[in-house]
């Protein structure tokens, strides 16, 4: 039985992994230690169990695509003074057997048979199948 948990993240703005990624390399290029991070408002609960080997689960057009490991949280004040959650990630991002998501606010804690799959590593560049597809096709399961 695993004693962890993760979470689910809508990334908005986002078209593709490949954009997603891009986006991390380019900030992650800005912080000292180079790990990507996301800034949150809410301090997780359930910390202890996502810094034991918990994800976040990207959503990506309401289809869940990839995730990133959970490093560590790091406190973040604001420039408004006010204290955050920064989510530090390791930088590989695995993609996932594609499983749709209605869309949410924040972050939500995915439980452990809600987890998509990763993809198998000769399968991780395939080229990606159309927005529509890809959602139809997670919708009734075949992917």
């Amino acid at each position: 039985m695993d004693n962890y948990v993760n979470l689910v993240k809508l990334s908005v703005g986002t078209e593709s992994v490949e954009t997603l990624a891009a986006w991390q390399d380019m900030r992650r290029a800005q912080m000292a230690d180079g790990l990507p991070r996301h800034v949150t408002r809410m301090w997780p609960k359930r910390e202890a169990e996502i810094l034991a080997g918990g994800s976040i689960y990207w959503v990506i057009k309401g289809v869940i695509q990839c995730r990133q490991r959970i490093l560590r949280l790091d406190e973040v004040i604001g420039e408004d003074g006010i204290r955050r959650c920064a989510i530090v990630l390791d930088p590989e991002i695995h993609r996932t057997v594609a499983a749709t998501k209605r869309a949410f606010q924040g972050w939500r804690y995915l439980k452990a048979e809600d987890t998509p799959s990763d993809l198998p590593k000769s399968r991780a560049n395939d080229d990606a199948l159309p927005d529509d597809l890809n959602q139809a096709l997670a919708e009734i399961g075949v992917l």
